[in-house]
C-alpha cells in the first residue's frame, strides 16, 4: 500500500529500511523522506514504522554489523607450468 503519495513510499519501503536497521522515524524519514512534504500520512507512515519495529525481533534491532568476507590465501609459489596442446611447439620465453 502507498503510505506517502508525495514521495511514492508504500508500507513495503518502510519494513525493508526497518529490516536493514533503520533505528527511528527521524532516519526514515532522512532516508526515505516519508511524511515530509504535506505531512498527511505521518500517522499512517508512523504506525507502518511501529508496526515493523515491533515485529523485528530484539536481536537484530540494532544496525547491522558489516562482517567482511574472509580473503582467500594468495596461491603457492614455485614453478609455473603452462599446459601446450600436445604438436604445437611453445613459444620461447
Amino acid at each position: 500500500m502507498i503510505v506517502c503519495v508525495c514521495h511514492r513510499v508504500s508500507d513495503r519501503d518502510i519494513e525493508r529500511e526497518v529490516r536493514h536497521g533503520c533505528a527511528s522515524f527521524d532516519e526514515l524519514q532522512d532516508e526515505l523522506r516519508v511524511a515530509t512534504a504535506c505531512g498527511a500520512c505521518t500517522d499512517c507512515a508512523r504506525e507502518t514504522f511501529d508496526t515493523a519495529r515491533a515485529c523485528r525481533p530484539a536481536a537484530h534491532a540494532a544496525h547491522p554489523v558489516h562482517v567482511p568476507h574472509p580473503v582467500p590465501a594468495a596461491a603457492p609459489r614455485g614453478r609455473v607450468f603452462a599446459l601446450v596442446p600436445v604438436g604445437v611447439t611453445p613459444l620461447a620465453a
